[in-house]
């Protein structure tokens, strides 16, 4: 996925100004699994309009500044259909600083590992915590829309990711626990 993608879906659901896309729309939904920055989505508000994917307004406000309004175009709408019926075959790259410590872990001593395996366990369970309490109704709920079926599966996949991950946690703690000093 891409950030001009996630913002074009955005766009396509209702207009919006770059810091509703910040506010509303990434970091209420997709940060989990996709963040983005103020600048970043500027940036590509800037590129996507060059492109001629979405058109900005002004509108005018009396007591605020005036607020620049993005809207998908037709064009805008014919990439993001097209990339969304692109199959996704290729993983994305993993980078984790946490396994590469793991992996080295030998050439600490055992309460510096255990610390940071602690310190994780403890980050993994506070983001489970957190997607817990998004306030989406679970997929088998009648008459649940189409959209929300499909946000909670996003949701979903990041709460089987931080219980698989905690799980995993859990576990490595006990084996380094059996090697001892």
């Amino acid at each position: 996925m891409s950030l001009v993608h996630a913002i074009l879906g955005f766009l396509n659901k209702l207009p919006m100004t770059g810091y509703d896309l910040k506010t509303e729309s990434f970091d209420q939904s997709v940060a989990h699994f996709w963040p983005a920055d103020q600048a970043q989505i500027y940036r590509t508000l800037d590129k996507l309009t060059e492109q001629g994917f979405v058109e900005s307004t002004i509108e005018v406000q009396t007591d605020r500044p005036n607020r620049k309004v993005y809207h998908i175009t037709e064009a805008g709408r014919t990439e993001l259909f097209r990339w969304l019926a692109l199959p996704q075959s290729e993983l994305p790259i993993h980078r984790e600083p946490f396994l590469v410590q793991l992996f080295f872990a030998d050439q600490v001593d055992p309460k510096t590992v255990f610390k940071l395996l602690e310190v994780q366990l403890d980050a993994h369970e506070k983001q489970l915590a957190k997607y817990r309490e998004i306030p989406l109704p679970s997929v088998g709920t009648p008459g649940l829309s189409r959209e929300f079926v499909f946000e909670r599966l996003t949701l979903n996949m990041g709460i089987h990711n931080e219980q698989m991950y905690i799980d995993w946690l859990k576990e490595s703690i006990k084996i380094v626990q059996q090697l001892g000093e």
